[in-house]
């Protein structure tokens, strides 16, 4: 895809940035859902106030489509990085493509979901705190952009400085997906609105912070494994597609408490959970990180 008569024009690959393109669509149309959600609610709001429950009954099969979709742009913001990595195609082009759709799938499209299907009895206080949270995500983007383009030295780690972005909105997405679940058997909102402020408030200090998250960038085709991780891994595929509503939340969980807990692990357990074999330093390319 590049031009080779300009030598100063940037490389675009096509596959890894197609996957990129996936990604910012996905969060468009997530967006979208959302806004759709909003003028239905409008049309009825014009002849009778709305209770929440209301409310949610109106717009919820919006919000669940647009849930899925920012799942869809995890999946693709997944596959970018991998097909980059496996055919060595890492350049400033998908880079900083890749932070300009995710601040779209995984900034813009959460903090406007939170916003309107749970925070929105919170009034301006709710609009604020989606504010922050897309604030520090693209704060994070712009430090691991800054980051990936420093000379990498000898011994440089792979790991992430702060709550990958992508974690942070499948996090909210997942908890979300939960509540709507709730509400179909009859449940208020109550406390669950401030649950979701403090936890979208906790997520975008943990996206600035310095805590270092695994990159599992080692994880590939070559990964050697065992037939136990190989047992429980179908396990987690089993339980996630049974209990949907569920098991998002907690590999997500899972996900954030072990960045904060992973300093008191031991290095042998470390290597043991994020299936980084030593033979995988002498193959691994020195190219910079795709995914923030």
């Amino acid at each position: 895809m590049t031009r080779r008569n300009e030598p100063d024009e940037p490389r675009i690959y096509f596959l890894p940035n197609l996957m990129t393109a996936c990604n910012l669509a996905c969060g468009f149309f997530a967006v979208l859902m959302i806004f759709k959600g909003l003028i239905e609610v409008q049309k009825v709001t014009g002849v009778t106030p709305l209770s929440a429950k209301e409310y949610y009954e109106i717009s919820h099969r919006y919000y669940e489509y647009a849930i899925m979709l920012i799942f869809g742009s995890c999946l693709f913001d997944l596959l970018d990085g991998r097909l980059a990595r496996l055919g060595g195609q890492d350049s400033p082009f998908g880079r900083e493509f890749d932070s300009l759709a995710d601040i779209i799938s995984f900034g813009m499209a959460p903090a406007m979901l939170l916003s309107r299907a749970v925070l929105f009895p919170l009034g301006n206080a709710g609009w604020a705190i989606a504010l922050i949270y897309l604030v520090c995500g693209a704060m994070r983007l712009a430090k691991f952009n800054c980051l990936a383009a420093m000379p990498k030295k000898p011994g440089d780690s792979n790991d992430f400085r702060g709550l990958p972005i992508p974690m942070a909105a499948g996090f909210i997405a997942s908890l979300t997906f939960l509540l709507i679940d709730l509400y179909q058997n009859d449940h208020e909102l109550k406390m669950w609105k401030y649950v979701l402020a403090g936890a979208m408030l906790g997520l975008s200090l943990l996206m600035i912070s310095d805590i270092r998250y695994p990159s599992f960038k080692k994880v590939d085709w070559k990964t050697r494994g065992t037939l136990g991780a190989i047992v429980i891994a179908v396990l987690v595929i089993f339980f996630t597609v049974q209990f949907r509503y569920v098991m998002p939340v907690v590999l997500f969980s899972l996900y954030l408490i072990y960045g904060m807990v992973r300093p008191f692990i031991s290095q042998k357990m470390r290597r043991e959970i994020e299936v980084e074999a030593d033979a995988a330093d002498d193959t691994e390319p020195p190219n910079e990180p795709r995914d923030p």
